[in-house]
């Protein structure tokens, strides 16, 4: 039996316990709450963050030795399971304002000083010296340590050294486990709220950083040219990228509520959809090239790179669909082939037509020869008339592959277009075929070699008058464009040409005509081209045609 504090006369294991109990309830709310505080709190860093631990961390020591328990006028408490973990968690610094702290608190609750003063100089020169021993070991491992050498440390000093309570070791030893549970216990939270503080801080920088990616992906996905689509496994599209209002002119919300295959190309869907089922099948990526419809209905080119995304079972789960635009790329290959074709024609028809004018030149004064010796008049000016036709083309046809050498001069469009309309005008009247002329404006000048540019105007309404057996009125506007340009537009009254021919015009050896050779339209397309003009058509049949030509005027 022991007398208690209150000086009430208790079972001694009954008020161990209960001293147990509040003591280690004590040690395990004070260690919580900066804890807890901690965790709600975003406070920058204290200077000398460990000094001001210490001295929370003696504060706990004091309220541990105000609960304390006495027996055989020692008194006994938990502060040093405190001074433990400060030492292990926080440096010798932080550990000594602790001890000296828990000092002050016992030898102001006791009268007993020196086994206090001298058990704490011992300790705390062990405590020392134990963690510089171990500082490149976890915190854990040193505060059990720093534990068991409390413990010989104590054994050595009190019941042996001081001769403390020697006749009753298992009050030491309900002692030595009172504090070995409270480093335990202490060790145990703040263990427990570093490594929950560790994934709750690891968790914000994952988020953190799949914030910023998908920050990232947001940004390039809503400013590229590039159109790119999710499409899931039962092939209805998730996502559309905001660029395709800016490519195709619909609404997200619009695409949102329009099957895919309506704005792909009917002649394309096959090719699509073959595809996108290769893809299930094959789990690779492809490469297709279809034309998407444009809100304004016109159609455009589009390269479409279709890669499968898999999920952890090696299923495909999405298929993103990236496209860009090719229609441009397209019209420069057509013009490449176009001016590679025009190139070979060219020196083709060059070499073919320098081998056929020389025999040419011969026949032909032959056949005139003949025609005067003989009356077979007739049958001499049909001949002639073929031969001077074989003259005529062999002439064009080296006009498209021999470079000749031009003289650029500036001239007025309307005076080289009436030189044209009236050198024509003959074969016009007899025809019962007029020309109107509309010129907004009086000086249209360009930089050009005059007869190139009357050639091509005489070309363009010689197909006009063919195109009109039975007469009519041919339009002939003039007018000045953006961008430092004249426009002529020449409109006809007769058959026109179907739409998807259109594209050909202009093609070497194409022609409508029964006896036309395709080559006027070329040479026209040439000089254009080299006065850095355009010619484009506008027909349909049975509703005339309409040719404009774009040139740069003067200035």
């Amino acid at each position: 039996m022991i007398i208690s504090k209150s000086g009430i006369y208790i079972g001694g294991s009954q008020l161990i316990i209960i001293d147990y109990i509040i003591n280690l309830s004590m040690l395990s709310l004070m260690v919580s709450t900066p804890l807890v505080i901690r965790s709600y709190l975003n406070l920058n860093p204290l200077k000398q963050l460990r000094i001001w631990a210490g001295l929370y961390a003696g504060i706990v020591s004091s309220v541990l030795v105000s609960l304390s328990f006495q027996d055989q006028g020692y008194s006994y408490d938990i502060r040093y399971a405190v001074i433990i973990l400060v030492f292990a968690y926080l440096g010798p610094g932080p550990g000594l304002v602790t001890g000296s702290i828990a000092l002050a608190s016992r030898l102001v609750a006791s009268d007993n000083w020196f086994p206090a003063i001298a058990g704490w100089l011992v300790v705390m020169a062990v405590f020392i010296v134990i963690h510089k021993l171990t500082l490149h070991i976890k915190p854990v491992r040193r505060y059990m340590i720093l534990t068991s050498s409390y413990i010989v440390t104590y054994i050595i000093i009190v019941p042996i050294a001081f001769n403390v309570i020697r006749d009753n070791p298992v009050f030491h030893l309900q002692y030595l486990l009172f504090v070995s549970i409270g480093v335990l216990i202490g060790g145990l939270l703040i263990e427990s709220y570093e490594k929950l503080y560790r994934i709750i801080k690891e968790r914000k920088r994952m988020e953190q950083t799949l914030e910023e990616s998908e920050s990232n992906y947001r940004l390039i996905a809503e400013n590229t040219s590039d159109l790119i689509m999710v499409m899931d496994k039962e092939h209805a599209i998730s996502y559309f990228s905001p660029s395709h209002e800016v490519v195709l002119g619909y609404k997200v919300p619009e695409l949102e509520n329009i099957e895919i295959c309506k704005v792909i190309h009917p002649d394309d869907v096959v090719n699509f959809r073959d595809t996108i089922t290769k893809i299930m099948k094959n789990k690779e990526p492809l490469t297709v090239e279809f034309r998407f419809q444009h809100i304004n209905g016109k159609w455009l080119d589009f390269e479409s790179r279709c890669m499968p995304v898999m999920d952890d079972a090696q299923t495909i789960e999405h298929i993103v669909i990236i496209s860009r635009d090719i229609s441009e790329r397209k019209k420069a290959e057509e013009i490449l082939l176009q001016s590679e074709k025009l190139s070979i024609v060219g020196e083709l028809a060059a070499g073919v037509a320098h081998e056929i004018r020389n025999p040419l030149t011969t026949i032909k004064g032959f056949v005139q020869l003949y025609g005067k010796d003989n009356k077979s008049n007739e049958i001499n000016s049909l001949l002639l008339s073929e031969l001077e036709r074989i003259e005529t083309i062999t002439s064009e046809m080296l006009s498209l592959g021999k470079p000749q050498a031009i003289q650029l001069n500036q001239a007025n469009l309307c005076d080289l277009i009436d030189h044209t309309v009236e050198f024509l005008s003959p074969q016009a009247n007899m025809k019962n075929i007029q020309f109107s002329r509309s010129y907004l404006g009086a000086d249209f000048f360009i930089t050009c070699e005059k007869n190139q540019i009357k050639q091509v105007f005489l070309n363009i309404f010689k197909n006009a008058m063919e195109a009109m057996p039975k007469g009519g009125n041919i339009d002939i506007k003039l007018q000045k464009g953006i961008d430092g340009e004249c426009i002529i537009s020449v409109q006809d009254e007769g058959c026109g040409i179907p739409e998807e021919l259109l594209p050909r015009l202009g093609e070497p050896f194409y022609t409508l005509k029964e006896k036309g050779t395709g080559l006027g339209l070329m040479i026209c397309h040439k000089i254009i081209k080299q006065h850095n003009g355009t010619v484009s058509y506008h027909s349909k049949l049975n509703n005339g045609t309409l040719v404009k030509i774009r040139l740069p005027l003067t200035n």
